[in-house]
C-alpha cells in the first residue's frame, strides 16, 4: 500500500514547512523528500511517514544532524 494522493498534498516538511515529495531511497524503499532544504524521511511500514526532524537523513542515508542544527540556527536569525 502507497501513501495516497491526498496525504501527500497536505504533508510538508515540519522544518521548512515546504512541501514534500515521494523518492525512492537508495536502500530501494519510499521516502518523503523536502526540496528546499533536501531532508529526507523515511516512512516505516503500513505507511506511516515519521516526519521528526531529528530523524531526518540526507539523501545517501546518512545522519541530517548537523544540517538540522545549521538550518534551526538560521530560522532563528531570520526575522
Amino acid at each position: 500500500m502507497a501513501l495516497s494522493q491526498q496525504l501527500l498534498d497536505i504533508l510538508v516538511d515540519p522544518l521548512s514547512r515546504q512541501p514534500l515529495t515521494l523518492v525512492a531511497g537508495k536502500d530501494g524503499k519510499q521516502r518523503l523528500r523536502c526540496a528546499a532544504n533536501g531532508l529526507h524521511y523515511r516512512i516505516d511500514e503500513p505507511d506511516i511517514p515519521v516526519l521528526l526532524i531529528d530523524e531526518a537523513e540526507l539523501e545517501d542515508g546518512s545522519s541530517a544532524k548537523d544540517l538540522v542544527t545549521k538550518l534551526r540556527a538560521e530560522m532563528k536569525t531570520k526575522p
